[in-house]
């Protein structure tokens, strides 16, 4: 286990409260997205040009079509982000941009974008970490909605999206202990994975969740792969479970039962995130539970987790679990606070792990 704090002047919320606006700007994959947030809670405005329709065909995301996109759509959205929250780039205290981990093309696309509005504009550029931007999502909120419970450290945070699943102690703003992660197929890719291999679209995880509400989760008894002793997580044996099941099945030449097997691969994944989950939030004797990332809009996943968790659960709207650049903002704002900038030689990172924030 390692403990890592991002540079080196991170301090705790109850220190610092200046006010601050931050541009966002999200590009690590295939959502081009622009975000401005106050004070690091209260969302002015957050717009996401999804390339959905766009990947479907491919069963994922080819990146070559991801980065010419993002191009077409990244200055359109962050003009329309100022123009939704009433403010002239004038009017902003910093620029935060996801830096990595991504897609290198995509994430190319924004990080030259920011420069170039920071440069022009004379404002602070911020590179923010994808995870650690999902980890301050559940601070936000609408400018018109009554502000939620603020979360209190230390917490423990599930990371949950596209090709991460990671258990992270936060011990105070910008102040990580990775526990460990998934040693092979992140629970997202393991959606993805399922759903093509049941006939599902993409992205997986919905269809999966779609799929498996007409299903028995109690149907097929897939395994859990629970490395104990560990904080890791593991679902290649999973996958391969529900594929030598598929493959029984259909040598029988029997009905395929989608929505069994969609069910019970949900319940196996949701097990295994859950079960460890509170596990670790007792050990670390965590005041609060964060779920955060993409999968984390899994309705089996939401009512699990706050069912057994032993202490308040914190779980972004649907809106802010899947890739947005209200997170990165939010995030931006206690690097910038904590007088974090970084400089124009600033290059993106794609396989920017957490632990090794500077």
């Amino acid at each position: 286990m390692s403990v890592m704090s991002t540079r080196s002047s991170a301090q705790k919320s109850s220190d610092l409260q200046p006010q601050a606006r931050i541009l966002g700007v999200e590009t690590s994959c295939d959502e081009t997205a622009a975000a401005v947030v106050e004070d690091g809670r209260v969302i002015l405005s957050s717009l996401v040009a999804s390339q959905v329709e766009l990947h479907a065909k491919f069963g994922g995301v080819f990146p070559e079509v991801a980065s010419r996109q993002h191009i077409r759509t990244i200055y359109p959205i962050i003009e329309q982000a100022l123009q939704q929250a009433h403010v002239s780039l004038a009017e902003i205290d910093a620029i935060a941009v996801t830096r990595g981990p991504g897609l290198p093309g995509s994430l190319v696309v924004g990080v030259n974008t920011a420069k170039g509005l920071a440069l022009g504009s004379g404002l602070p550029l911020i590179g923010i970490n994808h995870l650690e931007a999902h980890l301050y999502s559940p601070w936000l909120y609408e400018a018109e909605a009554t502000p939620p419970e603020e979360p209190q450290f230390p917490l423990l945070a599930l990371i949950v999206s596209g090709g991460h699943t990671e258990l992270v102690l936060m011990k105070e703003h910008l102040t990580y202990q990775r526990l460990g992660g998934t040693l092979d197929d992140a629970a997202g890719e393991a959606f993805d994975k399922i759903a093509r291999l049941l006939g599902l679209s993409y992205p997986g995880g919905p269809s999966i969740q779609k799929a498996a509400e007409n299903g028995s989760a109690v149907a097929f008894h897939f395994p859990r792969a629970w490395l104990e002793g560990s904080w890791d997580f593991s679902f290649s044996g999973l996958k391969t479970a529900v594929l030598r099941e598929v493959r029984r099945i259909e040598t029988h030449t029997h009905p395929l039962p989608v929505a069994d097997l969609a069910a019970s691969f949900q319940a196996a994944v949701v097990d295994a995130l859950v079960s460890k989950t509170m596990k670790a939030a007792h050990h670390f004797a965590a005041k609060g539970i964060l779920v955060a990332g993409g999968v984390s809009a899994n309705k089996a996943l939401r009512e699990s987790i706050r069912m057994r968790a032993p202490c308040p659960v914190y779980i972004p709207p649907i809106s802010l679990c899947t890739d947005n650049a209200a997170m990165v903002a939010g995030a931006g704002y206690f690097h910038f606070i904590a007088g974090h900038q970084d400089g124009w030689d600033m290059d993106v990172l794609p396989n920017w792990p957490l632990t090794e924030l500077l």
